[in-house]
């Protein structure tokens, strides 16, 4: 198998788990506080609806949302480039460090830490765009190798 192609799938597989994790925390914290905003679920458990989320869920769901306008760039980007046949290091690198920087990033939402949360944002975005540059470098038939 190619070696960017495995850490490509490591990443994603890491990215996958991460938001995984995610619903299982929100689902915690709902059913540890018997706390449901859907009538439905409120009486499955026999329990009042709630008006809104608890802190812990509205937090995770926003870390969610986010995740939800970066992941799958990321996805898209990365299957290019393996599809493509980008190589290198540089790029091995930039989906490394996207999926450490979005881990980080959940992790400091999750525990309200600023400036923590933004720098992670950012790297990840800046990865983003090398892996956009790398993309158009390919497309342009002018690789880069590093």
């Amino acid at each position: 198998m190619n070696e960017l192609l495995q850490v490509y799938a490591l990443c994603v597989l890491v990215l996958c788990l991460k938001m995984f994790a995610i619903s299982c925390y929100q689902g915690f914290f709902r059913i540890r506080g018997f706390a449901f905003t859907n009538r439905e679920d409120a009486a499955f458990f026999n329990r009042a609806v709630h008006s809104e989320e608890v802190p812990q869920v509205a937090r995770a769901a926003k870390a969610w949302a986010n995740d939800l306008e970066n992941i799958p760039i990321f996805f898209v980007l990365g299957g290019l480039c393996i599809g493509l046949g980008a190589t290198g290091t540089l790029t091995a690198g930039l989906f490394v460090c996207f999926t450490l920087a979005r881990v980080a990033h959940t992790l400091m939402y999750l525990a309200g830490c600023q400036p923590w949360r933004t720098l992670a944002y950012g790297l990840g975005c800046i990865c983003l765009f090398g892996l956009g540059i790398t993309l158009s470098a390919r497309l342009m038939d002018f690789p880069i190798h590093v």
